[in-house]
């Protein structure tokens, strides 16, 4: 009888949950990171026993964490001992680097104003299907970031931010984050994202280009219920 495994990210810290089958009865392992807000956890598929961790602090910033061996033990990549240790906590490992490619540039703000690009924190981790070193991070301010590294280092697909919508993008009540990645089993160069508020957009070449794919959403809200961009999308899933 085949298991499952529920990753879960919460205020307190991370908890990996187990059962068997008839999810009857469960085994609830943590918090690990007690204390930090986990904005995501997600296993590889290639190797389950890789699961990568986003957490936050507003305090000490952003960390990534990578596990090799099902949530047991937990390392930041790409830090080196003196790092690990960390003074008061703060790791400043390569892994923890997210750099806007370029001169960000500026997008919408609340009152309609431009504001400055800047990086807050990742809000999703998305392994890759085929690999289990390359994993795609969704962060906000909005942008898509990859590793091929196992999450020791992170360059930006910029294509994504700097679309020509790009400064209309404005943050909805949570921040402005790329907040899901999906990519498509049967052609992984296919992959569609979600921003809030901004919309979905979907890339056919890997990251390179990117097109909203909004068509057909209506937000009552906003001055062109019908607009090309600016819709609230929460989260977006992909049909087996």
């Amino acid at each position: 009888m085949s298991g499952i495994r529920v990753l879960v990210g919460t205020k307190k810290g991370a908890f990996i949950l187990t059962s068997d089958a008839k999810r009857k009865d469960w085994k609830v392992d943590g918090p690990h990171f007690a204390g930090w807000e986990i904005y995501h956890m997600k296993g590889s598929p290639v190797d389950p026993d890789r699961i990568y961790a986003s957490q936050t602090s507003a305090w000490f910033g952003q960390i990534i964490q990578r596990s090799d061996d099902g949530g047991k033990t937990w390392e930041t990549p790409g830090s080196s001992p003196e790092e690990l240790q960390g003074e008061g906590g703060m790791q400043k490992g390569e892994s923890n680097k997210f750099v806007y490619d370029g001169i960000p540039g500026t997008h919408q703000w609340y009152d309609g104003t431009q504001h400055p690009w800047e990086f807050k924190r990742v809000w999703h981790l998305e392994p890759a299907l085929d690999n289990a070193d390359h994993v795609y991070a969704g962060v906000e301010d909005a942008a898509l970031f990859e590793s091929k590294d196992g999450g020791k280092s992170w360059s930006e697909l910029s294509g994504l931010r700097q679309h020509d919508t790009g400064p209309r993008w404005q943050p909805g009540a949570g921040g402005m984050c790329l907040h899901t990645i999906l990519i498509d089993p049967k052609n992984p160069k296919r992959i569609f994202i979600a921003i809030s508020a901004a919309g979905a957009f979907r890339t056919d070449d890997g990251g390179k280009t990117w097109k909203p794919i909004n068509r057909g959403l209506r937000s009552q809200f906003m001055p062109d219920p019908n607009a090309e961009v600016g819709h609230c999308v929460h989260r977006i899933a992909l049909h087996p």
